[in-house]
């Protein structure tokens, strides 16, 4: 039987008032060694609701190191990427926002890159799916979204690009890839964490709802641009400009959409409720 964590919160943000956060743990109905016993294995993951009701959330795969550590709320935070400057942006939109962890099995040992846990192994599996399908039942259950769109930046668009094959469209409404790592011939770690996901991707997600998003000038070697216009067709959005500072394949710079967060942001909404893809977007 599921056991169920909840805590909720407002937003001490005046403009967000209504706002609510809300802290998920489930049980997989796995366990894993820990001291001197055992102790149940948890999904968890972080949502924030609209002010208004809703039926639509987005499903948040984070970037490098891919997994959050969520003890509490105060966890949100650090775990947000860019999203942290285009949140208001999806929940104004009437669009909750769900900051998706990996299992506790799945967690390394620290919040900085680089990943040392929640690989492709993990990532590509049929648990991985369930547990995602554990967060997805229980949204529905618990607050009435039924519509569920996931986004994968980085890192974590290795569980976006496996969940579009290993999920149903019964069961997503659509997957969103941003800054999608890929890599020909991968090696040491980028092969621990891709593995043959660039041979598997697209070929075997056929019919799934997808958008992708990258930038033109993106700099990180892990994260080519023209490895996904290759494959995306029609359904990329292409975005131009920004701020080429920090880390290349960090939480800033191009790779990160740093100064077109909100922009980034508004061209996923408007695929979420149109289904309309802006094919350029920045300078």
């Amino acid at each position: 039987m599921k056991k169920i964590c909840l805590l909720l919160a407002l937003l001490a943000c005046p403009s967000a008032a209504a706002q609510t956060e809300v802290l998920i743990e489930l049980d997989t109905g796995r366990s894993m060694e820990a001291g001197e016993g055992r102790v149940a294995v948890k999904q968890k993951a972080i949502l924030t609701l609209p002010a208004a009701p809703t039926d639509t959330a987005l499903l948040l795969f984070r970037g490098n190191p891919g997994y959050m550590l969520v003890q509490s709320l105060q966890d949100k935070r650090r775990n947000l990427g860019w999203v942290a400057n285009a949140e208001m942006v999806l929940l104004q939109a009437g669009i909750a926002l769900v900051q998706m962890d990996c299992p506790t099995d799945q967690w390394g040992d620290s919040p900085r890159p680089p990943a040392t846990k929640c690989l492709t192994d993990y990532r590509k599996s049929a648990q991985h799916a369930d547990d995602v399908r554990k967060v997805m039942a229980w949204l529905k259950a618990n607050h009435g979204i039924n519509r569920h769109f996931i986004l994968g930046h980085s890192i974590g668009t290795v569980s976006s690009r496996w969940l579009s094959i290993s999920l149903g469209k019964d069961e997503v409404a659509g997957i969103i890839h941003s800054a999608t790592i890929n890599s020909a011939a991968p090696k040491g770690l980028l092969l621990d964490i891709i593995g043959n996901l660039s041979y598997e991707f697209p070929r075997r997600a056929a019919g799934m709802p997808m958008l992708h998003v990258h930038n033109e000038q993106d700099a990180c070697r892990a994260t080519p641009y023209n490895a996904v216009r290759g494959y995306a067709k029609d359904n990329l959005v292409t975005v131009r400009g920004g701020i080429a500072e920090g880390d290349p394949c960090g939480v800033g710079h191009l790779h990160s959409h740093q100064g077109r967060e909100e922009p980034v942001m508004k061209a996923i909404v408007k695929w979420i409720k149109t289904g309309q893809v802006d094919a350029v977007i920045g300078e």
